[in-house]
C-alpha cells in the first residue's frame, strides 16, 4: 500500500508535467490544474497530442524519482475501464498501484 508521502509525491509529478505542458500552451489556453482536472475523453482540454506530452513526461519523472521505469500506456492501462487517463485522481491511483 502506498504511504500517503508517496501519494502526495506521485500528485506533485502530475502536477509538474502538467505545468510544463501549460508552459508550452498560450495563455488562452492554460488548463487548470487539479486532482479533478479531466485528462481524456469527455471535458478535457487535452488533445492526443498532449495527453502523450504529459504522459512522456511523467512516466520519465516517476522513473527519475522513484528509480523504476513505468509504462502508463502498455495494454493494461487500455483495458481498463474507464481508462486511468480521465482525471489526475485516476492517474495517480493508477501510478501508485504500479509502483505497489
Amino acid at each position: 500500500m502506498a504511504t500517503n508521502d508517496t501519494a502526495t509525491q506521485v500528485l506533485d509529478l502530475i502536477y509538474q508535467a502538467l505545468r510544463a505542458l501549460n508552459e508550452e500552451r498560450a495563455a488562452d489556453e492554460q488548463i487548470e490544474i487539479g486532482a479533478a482536472t479531466s485528462l481524456f475523453g469527455e471535458g478535457s482540454e487535452l488533445d492526443s497530442l498532449s495527453l502523450v506530452s504529459v504522459i512522456v513526461d511523467l512516466e520519465t519523472l516517476v522513473s527519475d524519482k522513484f528509480g523504476r521505469a513505468i509504462s502508463l500506456t502498455d495494454d493494461k492501462a487500455m483495458s481498463r475501464d474507464p481508462v486511468p487517463f480521465s482525471d489526475v485522481s485516476a492517474l495517480q491511483a493508477y501510478i501508485l498501484e504500479l509502483l505497489a
